[in-house]
């Protein structure tokens, strides 16, 4: 028995030895890189009005890739007397962008709750813009799913997969917002980006690359290390200085300790800072879509 455990241990320490995900360090400048992009010539997102003042956003991105979403308004554009402040969605890992339109898609209740954050902002006067990520929704690789992708991370040291899938979808969300913020209907002094787990990792990368981005409100993100350095919020928290920054957090989350939150909350510059934390793990209750109100 004991030799049997020791070659076990054995085993599994070559392993790690050869596979494992290992901590690395790029310059600021490597890690820039990965996020410039460029936009496509003569690019003209398609739009479908779906009622209720909602339509369908397609386009092709910086390296052609269709991406689908939507774009909903809290009246008519058309007979609007002012332009309306934005808020920029994020859902989580393996969800899709419905998930911030309503409480049951394919059969699947919305656990995180975020329809709710979206009838907040309306009520509120917000347009509400949510993509699908790249792997998700509309947008799965059915050849080589998330599942694959994060098996892969965790069993063969695969990050770029994962790193890609992440900086490429904030990349989608920046050229459209390219196009988008100029338009006489969105108030390009008002835009405010949030999302839940993966989401709130993204709204804290896309809140650091934007100096469009005027407040974040990450939902339970997960904490991340130098392992996947170039998606790992805590290095982007010295660029969202001059933002209205909130941290929605759970005291049990699986994903991210009680010390680990702290740590990203206390990471986070500037004095309009706020922490909400709550009991329980990563599906946070109900009620707290109604807690986000003086966020916005």
């Amino acid at each position: 028995m004991l030799t049997a455990l020791a070659v076990l241990a054995t085993t599994a320490a070559l392993w790690w030895g050869i596979f494992g995900l290992k901590p690395y360090q790029p310059s600021p400048e490597q890690v820039q890189a990965r996020y410039d992009y460029s936009a496509p010539l003569a690019f003209a997102p398609s739009l479908k009005h779906l009622g209720e003042h909602a339509y369908e956003i397609r386009f092709n991105s910086f390296d052609g890739a269709p991406v689908n979403g939507r774009i909903k308004y809290p009246s008519d554009p058309a007979q609007a007397k002012s332009p309306f402040p934005l808020l920029i969605a994020f859902h989580g890992l393996g969800r899709s962008h419905m998930r911030w339109w309503q409480s049951t898609y394919k059969g699947g209740e919305t656990l995180e709750h975020t329809h709710l954050v979206t009838e907040q902002a309306l009520q509120q006067g917000y347009a509400v813009l949510a993509l699908d990520a790249r792997r998700h929704g509309e947008r799965k690789n059915l050849e080589y799913s998330v599942l694959d992708l994060m098996r892969d991370m965790k069993l063969w040291g695969k990050r770029e997969p994962y790193e890609a899938m992440i900086i490429d979808s904030i990349k989608d969300y920046r050229l459209l917002l390219d196009w988008l913020l100029p338009q006489p209907q969105i108030d390009g002094r008002k835009i405010q980006v949030s999302g839940y787990s993966m989401g709130g990792q993204m709204a804290l990368i896309l809140g650091a690359q934007e100096p469009r981005i005027t407040a974040v409100a990450a939902i339970v993100p997960p904490h991340l290390d130098d392992k996947v350095a170039a998606v790992a919020p805590l290095r982007f928290a010295p660029a969202l200085a001059d933002k209205k920054l909130w941290l929605l957090s759970a005291d049990d989350d699986e994903v991210a300790s009680l010390q680990q939150n702290q740590a990203l909350f206390e990471a986070l510059p500037g004095r309009e800072k706020k922490h909400l934390r709550f009991p329980g793990g990563h599906i946070l209750p109900k009620d707290y879509p109604a807690q986000m109100r003086d966020w916005f």
